[in-house]
């Protein structure tokens, strides 16, 4: 789940009967090829500071022009945009929500604090399958993979980096879990998207996911506990000092557990999550006031806490990158947060993608892709096989989750009918290959979201987040062998 209250979906996608496959693929291999070179040869890691971002726009200039030569107005263009950017505007408010959450967490203690237990709770061998075990959990409960990673994975991170355990092997365990509860939780607004657009009801949809999101994720951990033991103690030998250096830096307290079960609790019980993350943010303030009030005042500018130097103090950690003192390297880069300030390169991102996919919309390329895919096949695997192919195609071009549910779903659902197949065959098949890996897709909303949040790249986490690559592979092996395919007759094929 991308936490979006009010998620608005167009019911309909842009034909164009002018427009032929070979036409609506160029801007994707245009798109594809620039930000290969633009990441793999000329910035690197730092492709998404801005690069990245005017890469996308270029893509929408050619799918534009495509547009233009197959009768597509401007104006027709401009307004899928608007629509287009206009539905991210939930996202973007808790991205500098989550900002500002992560700004405020850090100042007052709740970050250091999880770290300093976890550090003494999670030893390097079973850290990793942990992490994947907690965010299921957390996942399951809040129904957002969102939320899991805006708060226990932020934690999480900040505990791999002081036991010096890889970021990347760390955010792909994260996002592992966090997609298992957006998947199969009641809570999560794909959970709900899916079944209703392949035309059946929630828990039939999950109960049928179970078959292959169960045993994917038994996988993942396994994989994870293996990697694990071969991480042997590393790290173990730093462990005191750095739990000396947070205990120096901050006033470590229990009582600072509170607020994000607080926040929790509100997710749960279906707060908004803007009004969760605002309500978690403001407490966050009044805990770094009472717990570590040298800190705000140094923020603030100032030796000593008064009223002026404590407002200034959370409003920066709210606004702008903040850092506490430290002697300790290692916690130099934890120590430290960007606020909503720190989010706007995501924003950029978000935004730059919604463009690139609105343009492709209007002209009517992303019909033609996913109309061009359910041609091509015609036995039952070739069925399951065009779904996930349409899914992963969505969610490179559209660079939205929602889309690469929507439309494959609107244009698949007739031919599951006319093989026989249940409902609940596309309903799984479109979370199994459009939920989980949007967040793969540097520029898809989800996968900037979670990057921005996590502070790691797609790139570092992509091969590590096992659970979100391996689930299409899953329900093709199972389709593959008919295992669990529900026939509308009620009989299994």
């Amino acid at each position: 789940m991308k936490d979006k209250s009010n998620v608005n979906i167009k019911s309909d996608v842009s034909s164009n009967k002018e427009l032929n496959i070979w036409e609506a693929m160029i801007p994707v291999v245009a798109l594809i090829g620039m930000l290969f070179y633009n990441v793999f040869y000329a910035f690197g890691d730092d492709a998404l500071a801005g690069s990245n971002q005017f890469i996308l726009l270029l893509g929408g200039a050619i799918a534009a022009i495509v547009g233009y030569f197959n009768k597509v107005s401007i104006e027709k263009m401009f307004d899928a945009v608007a629509e287009n950017v206009k539905s991210t505007s939930t996202a973007i408010l808790i991205l500098l929500m989550v900002g500002a959450l992560a700004g405020t967490w850090m100042v007052s203690g709740i970050i250091p604090t999880m770290i300093y237990y976890g550090m003494q709770v999670l030893s390097p061998a079973i850290f990793l399958a942990s992490c994947v075990v907690i965010c299921c959990v957390i996942s399951v409960a809040t129904g957002s993979s969102w939320t899991t990673s805006a708060t226990v994975g932020i934690a999480l991170i900040g505990i791999a980096s002081a036991l010096d355990i890889s970021l990347g092997m760390t955010a792909g365990a994260i996002l592992s879990g966090a997609y298992f509860g957006d998947k199969l939780s009641p809570l999560s607004d794909t959970t709900n998207l899916a079944p209703a657009m392949a035309g059946t009801d929630l828990f039939t949809h999950i109960r049928y996911m179970t078959i292959t999101t169960i045993p994917t994720i038994v996988v993942t951990i396994i994989v994870f506990i293996i990697i694990g033991v071969n991480l042997g103690t590393k790290g173990d030998v730093e462990t005191q000092g750095i739990l000396t250096s947070i205990d120096a830096a901050f006033n470590i307290n229990p009582l600072l557990f509170v607020v994000p079960l607080v926040v929790i609790v509100l997710i749960v019980k279906k707060t908004s999550p803007l009004v969760a993350l605002l309500i978690g943010t403001l407490l966050a303030g009044l805990a770094a006031l009472i717990f570590q009030p040298q800190i705000v005042a140094s923020i603030g500018g100032s030796e000593t806490l008064s009223f002026e130097s404590g407002y200034k103090g959370v409003m920066n950690a709210i606004t702008v990158d903040t850092s506490v003192a430290t002697d300790n390297e290692i916690l130099a880069d934890l120590f430290s947060a960007g606020g909503m300030s720190g989010m706007l390169g995501t924003i950029w991102l978000i935004i730059c993608a919604m463009v690139f996919g609105g343009i492709m919309d209007a002209i009517g390329a992303l019909k033609v892709i996913t109309s061009s895919l359910l041609k091509m096949f015609h036995t039952t695997f070739g069925l399951f096989a065009s779904t996930v192919a349409s899914c992963l195609a969505l969610n490179v071009t559209a660079s939205d989750q929602y889309l690469a549910i929507v439309v494959p779903g609107k244009m698949f659902a007739k031919a599951y009918e006319d093989k026989g197949l249940s409902p609940e065959n596309l309903s799984r098949t479109l979370e199994d290959s459009g939920t989980v890996t949007s967040v793969l897709i540097p520029w898809n909303t989800c996968g900037a979201y979670h990057s921005g949040v996590l502070g790691v790249g797609v790139g570092e986490y992509f091969m590590y987040a096992i659970f979100n690559w391996l689930s299409p592979f899953t329900t093709l092996f199972f389709a593959a062998l008919g295992i669990k395919i529900k026939m509308i007759t009620g009989k299994t094929a």
